[in-house]
């Protein structure tokens, strides 16, 4: 049996340092250089997360995205960030041995307690009728929230990624609430719960948590209108007063704040504009914890076109004494 387990991850990676390992295929797609050469340009991951990988010529097809793949590559830091300098792709081979523990990004937390505490949350919040309906739209999308990514590429683009940006957003509505005391925490619970849940039919993710396309819905709709549909069906089966149902769609339509970013109405109620920011501060956070992963200390990171396309700065290592 061939053995090419990881000994090192992505993450560890310094300049010139070789790899000879298993990666995910993210993104994959031929580019032509300014100097007119066809080069292959790629995204891969394993378990510590996403490194751009690139082979400078056209020699191998690119890979399927979702797909594993064996690459014989070196560390590179260009403008003090890792990528892969490709030396040889190759697709697996039956008798190659793959170690799916190192090679799938995963949230930091079991996804079992972590879809524990939402449930929770669902059950406790005050309002009886937002408790059941929020509860009915966890149940609907069933063990594939187990885990199910956040987004494709974007943030918390991990293995139970929708668990872990739920659940971090809850802790923070949580510690927020007493000081704005005039938020009616059940719809803010039940919005913040619900928000995302409509990604689980815009996108087509395997059990590994990797998303291979979008679905017909995901593509002609998106999963912001999914989610409003999806809180009216609910909603009527359960005979939720529909003053309700229309504020927690409300709640969903708005999360992203404008037009441009896809939201048909701005937040319109204090609870949706909370919902907006706090959904806002945790991608971002989570997009600029990635983004630093592979920043060298005292470096910035390459521009980042989902944060406005800034470059995130890695502080350099401090003793105590500094």
């Amino acid at each position: 049996m061939s053995e090419h387990n990881n000994t090192l991850f992505l993450a560890d990676l310094t300049d010139g340092m070789p790899f000879d390992g298993f990666v995910l295929v993210r993104s994959a797609e031929f580019r032509d250089s300014p100097a007119g050469k066809v080069y292959l340009d790629m995204s891969v991951s394993d378990r510590t997360g996403t490194m751009k990988a690139i082979k400078w010529d056209a020699s191998v097809a690119p890979p399927s995205v979702g797909s594993v793949i064996h690459i014989r590559a070196s560390g590179n830091e260009y403008k003090g960030h890792m990528q892969l300098r490709l030396e040889k792709v190759e697709p697996v081979k039956a008798t190659d041995h793959i170690d799916w523990n190192s090679l799938i990004p995963s949230a930091p937390e079991d996804p079992a307690a972590m879809r524990a505490e939402i449930t929770a949350a669902a059950e406790e919040i005050p309002d009886s009728d937002y408790s059941l309906l929020t509860c009915a739209l966890l149940e609907r999308c069933g063990d594939r929230l187990l885990t199910f990514p956040a987004a494709k590429q974007v943030h918390h683009a991990e293995r139970s990624g929708l668990l872990h940006h739920t659940v971090t957003m809850l802790r923070a509505a949580k510690a927020l609430l007493p000081i704005y005391p005039q938020l009616n925490a059940s719809l803010l619970i039940a919005g913040i719960i619900v928000h995302d849940l409509g990604k689980t039919e815009e996108m087509d993710a395997n059990e590994l948590g990797v998303v291979s396309d979008y679905t017909l819905e995901g593509k002609l709709l998106g999963h912001i209108v999914r989610g409003v549909i999806i809180i009216e069906e609910e909603g009527k089966k359960l005979g939720i007063h529909p003053q309700k149902i229309l504020l927690l769609q409300h709640m969903v339509l708005s999360h992203h704040g404008i037009p441009e970013y896809g939201s048909p109405k701005p937040p319109m109620l204090a609870e949706a504009e909370f919902l907006h920011l706090i959904d806002t501060l945790d991608a971002r956070m989570n997009q600029m914890e990635a983004a630093i992963a592979y920043t060298s200390p005292g470096s910035f990171s390459e521009k980042i076109w989902s944060l406005d396309d800034r470059q995130i700065y890695r502080m350099p290592y401090f003793n105590s004494q500094t």
